[in-house]
């Protein structure tokens, strides 16, 4: 097994994890075909279509990744199993499990060395992009009950004898 590996098992679940640095993810493709061949060798089988391949990568320019293929079949990529459903819990978070897991993503970066964004970041970015997905999808069933373009984008109003900043008093026109 290479160095940046990792293979955990329990009961009947196999995972294996790979570190990818500078683009190689040769050792970690060898390792999956290592595991495929053992199973078959063993008379397990792979069950493919459960099989997913998880991708962290918090590099500021993703590059394409081919998928990987297990017996012939391309196995589901899964990008981002926190930003998810983050918008499903994070609200109902105490403080306390927030500041919890804004630790938890501090640790991250001091282990993987790149600055992450804040957890309530993420969660205020996700849901305004679920809000205007919603909003800009006549078909969604929610679409009707949401009137938020207002607040998602809201108005600026200007009277004639404002300046033209925003400041107060800074001018006329």
């Amino acid at each position: 097994m290479h160095s940046s590996n990792h293979i955990i098992k329990f009961t009947d679940d196999t995972t294996v994890v790979g570190l990818i640095s500078k683009n190689d993810e040769s050792a970690y493709r060898v390792e999956v075909q290592r595991l495929t061949a053992w199973c078959r060798a063993n008379n397990l089988s792979l069950n493919v279509e459960k099989t997913k391949e998880m991708v962290v990568d918090f590099r500021r320019a993703q590059s394409d990744r081919s998928p990987l293929d297990i017996d012939g079949s391309n196995v589901v990529i899964i990008e981002r199993i926190l930003s998810s459903c983050i918008t499903a819990w994070f609200g109902n978070c105490t403080v306390s499990d927030r500041k919890t897991l804004q630790r938890i993503v501090r640790t991250a970066e001091k282990i993987i060395g790149v600055s992450l964004p804040s957890i309530t970041d993420i969660y205020s970015t996700l849901c305004n992009h679920k809000a205007n997905s919603i909003v800009d999808n006549p078909t969604h069933p929610s679409h009707t009950h949401t009137p938020l373009t207002h607040t998602l984008h809201p108005p600026v109003i200007w009277k004639e004898e404002q300046c033209t900043s925003p400041v107060e008093g800074s001018g006329r026109i």
